[in-house]
């Protein structure tokens, strides 16, 4: 209880008593019954001094002890600053005494160093007054020679010179002659050698892609529901995909025919998830579709990421990443391209360390020797050279640049690295089975090819050389003068590209030539 509510009390009390009195008019009553409260007030002002009195004393012990735990953790924290100063003077003292010690050391070696000098200088001045003796020694024994032998040093030593010099020719040519024999015996065997090793250490399958694709289905009640109201739905899939959908007779099956193996793929997948979800119309067609091609482009970049990781090959441009994950989708006479870069990049990397050549530049620039295949656009040149310059746009080495566009013998070669990935190019290429083009279908079209010059007047002899990739005609020089062989090539390589097919490009070379030839009997 506190003296407010003493107070209070004594108030209303009061009142009380007062409004008593008058009430009931006694004035003894009243005095009498004031005393009361007078005692009463004089005892509750007792207790409110004695209950202060104990408040007083509580907040007293709790004020010491709040001092007393600041006190403590000051002292404490006083303590730790000590100790870390003690600790800090304590390495400062190790520190002077470890300078100390280096300082002694370090005057110790510049006393001996000192002295090694002053020994030095002695030895120096006895082996100057031994070099003068010498000299002297010499040009006496020197003229003691020339009067003797009748000739000065300078034409000694001129005379000795020019004989050792002739019989070190003789011995270089000897060696060079035995070394080349040697390099021209065993250069085949040990280039067969290195060529069968790298074929034997690379495995990889072959197989054949076509240009179409069978979509199965489970009943021929679906391909109503596929081709639609007169046909407006297989309208609106051909439109969307580009790929020719043939619905025929054949039974539980659809074709689907592209020669842009991406499309087939998208029609595949955009076909497949039609027919399992069920509502097939134009506008869900549509939507599937752009949904099955962006599921397809990232695709196309975890492809090429995956395959630079599996090859080790780091730092590529992600534009070339994205262009090596659509290998998959191209093929080159039904061999699959990206498996015959990945082929041509083992071979590469295996040939380039038998060699003893930079086996992860090989490999690099056998992934890539094929990227200006798969471009987004299409070009007016050869894959090689457009491959090179995609190369060089997005920062390759010039060695890999060089290599991509020298492949097909369009660049000149400037590096080791080149003719190993035409090499290797060639080997992919030749093997049984990875490519559908079999070797009559390969005689006759180079036969063609002679035969198509051949045809010209003036045109003697004609030879398909580089697996038809480049035709030599050899012209009579009494027929055809050189303004006419310019003319003559323009004209079989404007014929050749109207009514032949070939891959990549042929380069057509018209040699003239005149020969006088006479007999001595």
């Amino acid at each position: 209880m506190n003296i407010l509510t003493i107070i209070t009390s004594i108030i209303v009390t009061a009142g009380i008593a007062v409004a008593i009195g008058v009430v009931g008019g006694s004035i003894l009553s009243y005095i009498a019954y004031m005393a009361i409260l007078k005692k009463k007030k004089e005892k509750l002002l007792k207790e409110a001094e004695i209950e202060a009195e104990v408040i007083k004393k509580d907040k007293i012990l709790q004020a010491k002890e709040k001092f007393l735990q600041l006190k403590a953790e000051h002292e404490k924290t006083i303590n730790e600053r000590n100790n870390k100063m003690l600790q800090g003077e304590n390495r400062i003292k190790q520190k002077e005494q470890a300078v100390s010690q280096k300082l002694e050391e370090l005057q110790k070696q510049k006393r001996e160093l000192e002295t090694l000098k002053e020994n030095l200088l002695v030895q120096t001045e006895l082996i100057e007054k031994k070099q003068e003796e010498l000299d002297k020694m010499h040009k006496a024994q020197v003229e003691k020679l020339e009067s003797l032998s009748g000739m000065s040093g300078e034409e000694a030593k001129a005379q000795l010179v020019e004989s050792l010099r002739e019989e070190a020719k003789t011995q270089a040519m000897s060696y060079i002659n035995e070394i080349v024999d040697e390099a021209k015996m065993t250069a085949n065997k040990e280039a067969k050698r290195i060529i069968i090793n790298t074929i034997q250490r690379v495995a990889t399958e072959a197989a054949i892609e076509n240009s179409v694709t069978v979509f199965n289905i489970e009943s021929d009640e679906i391909k109503g529901r596929i081709i639609g109201r007169e046909g407006r739905n297989i309208r609106a899939l051909e439109a969307a995909t580009g790929v020719e959908i043939i619905v025929d007779d054949t039974p539980e099956s659809i074709i689907l025919s592209a020669f842009d193996p991406v499309r087939r793929e998208v029609a595949r997948l955009a076909l497949h998830q039609l027919v399992t979800d069920g509502r097939i119309h134009p506008a869900r067609i549509e939507e599937v579709v752009q949904k099955v091609q962006k599921q397809i482009e990232e695709e196309i970049i975890e492809v090429g990421k995956r395959t630079a990781i599996d090859l080790g090959i780091h730092g590529l441009h992600p534009e070339l990443t994205r262009l090596i994950g659509k290998m998959k989708y191209r093929s080159s006479y039904g061999q699959n391209l990206l498996q015959h870069s990945r082929e041509v990049a083992n071979l590469c990397a295996i040939m380039a360390s038998e060699l003893g050549l930079n086996s992860k530049l090989a490999k690099r620039a056998g992934l890539l020797h094929d990227i200006g295949k798969v471009p987004d656009d299409e070009p007016e040149m050869p894959h090689a050279i457009f491959g090179m310059k995609l190369a060089e746009k997005y920062k390759e080495r010039p060695e890999v640049c060089n290599a991509i566009g020298a492949h097909h013998d369009e660049e000149e070669m400037t590096t080791l690295i080149a003719p190993i990935v035409q090499v290797c190019d060639a080997i992919s290429g030749a093997r049984p089975g990875a490519r559908r083009e079999i070797v009559e279908a390969y005689i006759k079209r180079l036969k063609d090819l002679e035969n198509l010059a051949l045809s010209y007047p003036g045109v003697t002899k004609t030879f398909a050389i580089m697996a038809g990739r480049e035709l030599r005609v050899i012209v009579g020089s009494e027929k055809v003068n050189d303004q006419d062989a310019e003319k003559l090539s323009f004209d079989i390589a404007k014929k050749i590209q109207d009514e032949m097919t070939y891959p990549g490009q042929v380069k057509i070379t018209v040699i003239r030539e005149t020969r006088a030839v006479s007999f001595a009997k």
